[in-house]
């Protein structure tokens, strides 16, 4: 029967018509809010067992690589589901194990991809294997993303120098940092020194950067550093100028980063550092409150009220190109989801996570970041640097060691009776590892360096007065061998005596500083109490503290008052909550000196 003339149905049907449209307008508006779908939208994600391929990470990216690795995994690559498992860890530590020959035991299971900060540690691994075979595959490593090297500066004291309308050198900071008059050479006597906060190129991209900047520059030419280079007097008195206006040195630039956001909190910002050379996506982390770059901790802290900004050496900067390099002997099966994995890194989708927070393309463009609000200069002219080859890089590195600044170190060891206790799987006690540790870690300082020796128990004993390492490096290693746990944990009076010890025996020239070690928290009665220890700690010099490092071993030990400690010195605690990583948290603090 035909209802079209119904006038019951002619009642409703414009209702019809409304609903359907909205229904359209809700599925467009969902698409458009969702964003661009991912690049596997159209794949079904698979599961099950199949192929895990590890990519260890330079830090500063890791957060962000392993958010596109989660997008990634569960495709299907090659007929099997590809997994794939992104761990962080430092570049020069990755090569420094890597070219020993991995030990799992040690350096944790082995990656078949590694990803560091710059091409230049795949040279320096390639000079310095022991290995019988090629650690890596064979090819050129294509880049992930880029980041130019910048000084990252308060903007007022960039803006002293002229930021952004005047191009600032390397020559620049070095005239200032041997100017007595400091800050006063341009108005501000209030600054006091140029204070300069580099990490140690050893281990840390951006300390390995600057230290070959400073270098370039300091021969006035764009030709190629020569071991003969290294060698003139004229350089060697710059880059120990430079030097000289270190603060401290350290494994990573978030140490630098945490403690000026610290100093912001406070309204201190303008005291803590002059200058701090970072990757140029730094500034726009911290400019967000976010100095890790973490995407897990982004929007927990406020923007700062003194931004940095990127000032982009006149005279030459290098650029991190993130390099994607697979090791050597990957299965088949392994291979395929490498290469799968580094076209997905490739992909807009991808490239975009990192262009978000502030890295340049694989094609080394900035992103929407890269603003002069975010503190960085997008369009600048960079004029950019290569790397000296392999044995240039060496040398540099060793003239770097004679030349950067002295240190002036007490070590503190807990010997309480809790360091007797054996760590599973070792054979050891915690004591044992942690005097192999700190036997090794004094390897790490030059002969012209100043440090001592302390144990602590319910109180303290001093084994080694602070001197010169060449005069009693033999003496330092035999009283670490003869340390015997016994005890409770006076680590209150003892963190006070020992900064006051060192702040008696400050050199001027040298980075003074104290390290604690310890496996438990405080348990003498009677002496003095966590906030008078904190008061007497935040009565430092700024033109020469005394800074307390602190080091976290074992799970007993309590990390909150230890990284209390050491942020009201502007240092930075150590978590060895596992004591088997001893040996690489030592070699970490220590790289600080």
């Amino acid at each position: 029967m035909n209802n079209a003339g119904d006038p019951a149905r002619r009642r409703w049907w414009p209702f019809v018509v409304v609903a359907a449209l909205a229904v359209v307008v809700i599925v467009v508006l969902r698409m458009v809010t969702a964003g661009p779908p991912s690049p596997d939208a159209a794949q079904a994600k698979c599961s099950g067992s199949g192929v895990r391929l590890a990519v260890t990470s330079s830090p500063e990216k890791a957060g962000l690589l392993k958010q596109v690795a989660s997008d990634y995994s569960g495709r299907t690559v090659a007929g099997q589901c590809a997994q794939v498992v992104v761990t962080s860890a430092n570049s020069g530590a990755t090569m420094a194990a890597l070219a020993k020959g991995w030990n799992e035991a040690v350096d944790g299971p082995k990656p078949d991809v590694w990803t560091p900060a710059a091409t230049a540690w795949l040279t320096l691994l390639r000079q310095r294997s022991t290995q019988d075979h090629t650690v890596l595959a064979e090819g050129t490593p294509q880049s992930v993303i880029n980041a130019p090297l910048v000084f990252a500066m308060p903007k007022p004291m960039a803006q002293a120098l002229g930021w952004p309308d005047k191009q600032i050198s390397w020559k620049d900071l070095a005239a200032l940092a041997g100017d007595p008059q400091g800050w006063a050479r341009y108005g501000h006597p209030e600054w006091g020194a140029f204070r300069l906060g580099k990490t140690n190129p050893n281990l840390s991209t951006s300390g390995l950067n600057a230290t070959v900047g400073a270098y370039r520059a300091a021969t006035g030419t764009t030709s190629d550093l020569t071991e003969a280079d290294l060698a003139t007097a004229g350089v060697q008195s710059f880059v120990r100028t430079v030097e000289q206006s270190i603060v401290h040195y350290g494994d990573t630039t978030l140490t630098f980063l945490a403690n000026l956001q610290q100093a912001d909190d406070r309204g201190a910002a303008m005291s803590y550092i002059s200058a701090v050379t970072v990757e140029e996506n730094s500034v726009l982390d911290y400019n967000l409150g976010n100095p890790s770059g973490d995407p897990a901790t982004a929007g927990k802290h406020a923007k700062p009220k003194v931004p940095l900004v990127a000032v982009y050496p006149a005279d030459g900067t290098l650029v991190s190109d993130h390099p994607y390099a697979e090791l050597s002997g990957l299965d088949p099966a392994k291979k395929a989801v490498a290469e799968d994995f580094l076209n997905y890194l490739h992909t807009d989708a991808a490239q975009s996570r990192f262009t978000d927070h502030g890295f340049r393309n694989w094609h080394d463009e900035p992103g929407p970041q890269a603003t002069r609000e975010n503190g960085i200069l997008g369009d600048a002219k960079l004029s950019v640097l290569k790397p000296p080859g392999p044995q240039v890089m060496d040398k540099l590195l060793a003239s770097w060691a004679t030349l950067r600044k002295a240190s002036n170190v007490l070590l503190v060891v807990d010997t309480s009776g809790s360091m007797g206790e054996q760590v599973n799987g070792t054979g050891k006690s915690k004591m044992d590892l942690a005097k192999n540790a700190a036997t090794t870690a004094l390897g790490q300082f030059g002969d012209k360096d100043k440090v001592g020796l302390w144990m602590f128990a319910t109180n303290y004993r001093e084994l080694v007065p602070v001197g010169l390492v060449g005069d009693q490096r033999d003496t330092l290693k035999s009283r670490l061998d003869g340390l015997i746990p016994q005890g409770g944990t006076g680590l209150y009076d003892t963190t006070a005596s020992a900064y006051d010890y060192v702040k008696a025996h400050l050199d001027p020239n040298a980075i003074n500083a104290v390290v604690v070690l310890t496996d438990g928290r405080n348990e003498k009665d009677g002496g003095r109490d966590l906030n008078t220890l904190l008061g007497q700690l935040h009565s430092e010099d700024a033109n020469a503290p005394v800074r307390v490092f602190t080091i976290a071993y074992g799970a007993d030990a309590d990390q909150d008052v230890l990284r209390r400690i050491a942020q009201t010195t502007s240092a930075a605690e150590y978590d060895s909550s596992d004591p088997g990583g001893i040996d690489a948290v030592f070699t970490a603090v220590i790289s600080n000196f």
